[in-house]
C-alpha cells in the first residue's frame, strides 16, 4: 500500500474528460464501477490499516476515568497524516487512468 501513496495523486477535485475515462472500457458506466470498487478496496484497506495503529493505543488505557483520559500526541498524528492522504476515489481515478488497475469483463 505504501508504493501507491507515493504517486501524485492531486489533493482535490478537478474536471476530467468524460470521453477520456471511458476509453480502456468503451463503456463510462463499466468505467465508473470499475474505478468504484477500486476506491472501495482503497478505502478498506486504508481503514484496516488506520484501525490496527490506533488499536494499539485503546489497549493500554483500561479505565474509563475523565482523571486518567489524555490526549495522546502519537495518535493525533497518525490521525492527521491519514486525514492529509488523498481520497481513495481521486487515488482509483489516477490509477485507472495510468493503467495501474486490472480488470476482466466477464461473460455468460
Amino acid at each position: 500500500m505504501e508504493e501507491k501513496r507515493s504517486t501524485k495523486v492531486p489533493d482535490n477535485t478537478i474536471s476530467r474528460e468524460v470521453v477520456k475515462l471511458s476509453e480502456p472500457t468503451g463503456n463510462i458506466y463499466e468505467s465508473v464501477v470499475i474505478i468504484a470498487k477500486r476506491a472501495n478496496q482503497i478505502a478498506a484497506a486504508l481503514k484496516k490499516e488506520l484501525s490496527e495503529k490506533l488499536e494499539e493505543f485503546s489497549q493500554g488505557n483500561v479505565a474509563d476515568t475523565l482523571e486518567e483520559t489524555y490526549e495522546n500526541r502519537e495518535q493525533i498524528e497518525i490521525s492527521r497524516h491519514y486525514e492529509r492522504l488523498p481520497k481513495p476515489t481521486l487515488t482509483a481515478i489516477k490509477e485507472f487512468q495510468d493503467g495501474e488497475i486490472y480488470w476482466r469483463k466477464i461473460e455468460s
